[in-house]
């Protein structure tokens, strides 16, 4: 096995599902276990957690196939966009089908007829992430015709908050009425998450009472993401979809709403060699940095930008070692970086700490100037998950 890899508390991923259904109940939790569960090996992560959940969310008809060889028979919701010639795929797995638009609806509708299948769907509206769904002022025609497909069964309906993760006002808006939004007045004024998640939610509402007003039932109904699970408790609903927050992660740093979670996740590697440089001696691609003052000890870690340690973080990142924290020093690799451990007496095989262990997500997002999910999601397959059974 390498050196490098990642360590992944089984344990805590069920803390996390337990903290998140105590916070929402009643409503059912569907973790995201898209991006191979966000960069924790969906392997290891979905079979463990499938006793806790209700259902499983991926993006793709692709990710939800191998869920089922994993051998996970809860109810598997396909959340992205498909191509029409993919709807046999759902039969033949068992899943649920997002339809986005009329035409998804009538063709899965035709394909059961043939097969004499059923096949269970969500429906999905926009009511303001411009993605993928019917407009919520499209929707009635929409949901007219889940009604007259006779084959489907409509499990779900269901949309997507674009702005959750901050809820702190900012500026002085108040309000935003339909005209603004359809003029592009809101462009001129500054934005506030509240909001803007909150009218995501009364559009969802509206498009709700065509059930009502038919006195019919209401399919499940789910629009919380991480975000709005911390932050909306008025659109908890029926079911949640944890993202971030299932891997312990906030979605954003703002949040004043906390709960009983934490990282599952530790990088861990190895010193590969060790060795002292001399002042004046430049390290790495493009002698970025070199040393100066006194003699310097200069570690490899075999890791590097193939693995998903950005190369934008040159410079910037820090690692620890024996307990200690340590600045990474020289252009990032694309396999080995190198740390600066000054006068410390670092061994070749001493146990480096890249993420986990008092390093954040948060951090490495800082130094590679993006966000949590982009650092977990782009740690490669080459990094081996080691999946372990310990609270923390």
């Amino acid at each position: 096995m390498r050196p490098t890899y990642l360590e992944v508390n089984l344990d805590q991923l069920r803390k996390n599902v337990e903290a998140i259904r105590a916070h929402v109940a009643p409503a059912k939790v569907m973790p995201m276990v898209k991006a191979n569960a966000y960069g924790h090996g969906i392997e290891g992560v979905a079979p463990f957690i499938e006793p806790h959940v209700d259902y499983f969310g991926v993006a793709f008809v692709e990710e939800a196939i191998q869920l089922r060889g994993l051998g996970i028979t809860k109810p598997i919701l396909v959340a992205g966009g498909i191509l029409i010639e993919q709807l046999p795929l759902f039969f033949e797995h068992d899943l649920i089908l997002t339809a986005s638009s009329s035409d998804q609806l009538a063709a899965a509708d035709r394909l059961v007829e043939s097969t004499r299948k059923r096949l269970k769907v969500h429906l999905k509206i926009d009511t303001g992430m411009e993605r993928v769904g019917v407009h919520e002022y499209e929707a009635d025609e929409f949901l007219q015709k889940s009604l007259a497909c006779r084959h489907l069964e409509i499990d779900g309906i269901y949309t997507h908050l674009a702005n959750s993760e901050v809820m702190s006002l900012r500026g002085t808006k108040q309000s935003l009425s339909e005209l603004e939004i359809a003029s592009g007045e809101e462009q001129k004024r500054p934005r506030n998450d509240i909001v803007e998640a909150s009218l995501q939610l009364e559009r969802f509402q509206e498009v709700l009472r065509f059930y009502e007003k038919h006195s019919l039932p209401i399919p499940m109904r789910h629009i919380c993401n991480s975000g709005g699970i911390l932050n909306l408790p008025d659109a908890h609903l029926d079911l949640v979809r944890p993202g971030v927050l299932f891997y312990g992660v906030y979605p954003g740093r703002e949040i004043e709403t906390k709960i009983d979670v934490k990282p599952a996740l530790t990088w861990k590697s190895k010193v590969a060699y060790s060795k002292i440089t001399m002042p004046g001696r430049s390290v790495s691609y493009g002698s970025l940095w070199q040393v100066e003052g006194s003699p310097k000890r200069i570690v490899t870690i075999p890791c590097g930008y193939a693995d998903g340690y950005f190369r934008r973080m040159t410079n910037q990142a820090r690692v620890t070692i024996n307990g200690k924290s340590y600045p990474q020093v020289g252009r990032i690799c694309m396999d080995q970086f190198m740390v600066n451990v000054g006068e410390d007496d670092v061994k070749a095989g001493d146990e480096v700490i890249l993420l986990g262990g008092g390093i954040a997500t948060e951090e490495l997002a800082d130094w590679a100037g993006t966000n949590e999910y982009e650092v977990m999601t782009n740690i490669s397959a080459r990094v081996p998950r080691v999946f372990v059974r310990a609270v923390q």
